[in-house]
């Protein structure tokens, strides 16, 4: 098998790094066989880079989750709780667009990591 071929197992890791990131891509790249697999290396490291951002939100959302409960007595807190599961949505699209074997960018963050040179742009030539 040659190294650019997108086996079942590595397109597997992208999906599951998707759904429990960053968690699941930090364990990919510690997996010898894993790290150096161009698919499994693309999405375990965009999906840290998803993952310490959705990380950043859910903390940046509670403190204003919890102002804004605080400052209406509950009213808000109420309504407001659901948007605790927004990095779930896109968690599983991108989880979805990685099982169609496809490399794709996040908007903003994907641009960012290789600028910062955390990921290396994905090949041009994958179906």
């Amino acid at each position: 098998m040659q190294s650019d071929m997108i086996s079942p197992n590595d397109r597997l890791w992208a999906i599951l790094s998707y759904i429990f990131a960053p968690l699941v891509g930090i364990i990919v790249l510690l997996i010898e066989e894993y790290k150096n697999r161009p698919f499994a290396r693309y999405h375990a490291v965009q999906s840290i880079g998803f993952g310490v951002a959705a990380i950043a939100y859910t903390v940046l959302f509670a403190i204003v989750y919890t102002i804004l409960t605080a400052i209406t007595f509950g009213i808000l807190g109420l309504c407001l709780w659901i948007f605790f599961f927004a990095p779930l949505v896109p968690a599983i699209y991108y989880a979805y667009q990685a099982s169609q074997n496809r490399y794709f960018e996040i908007p903003w963050l994907t641009g960012f990591m290789i600028q910062q040179g955390w990921l290396t742009p994905p090949p041009r030539a994958v179906a």
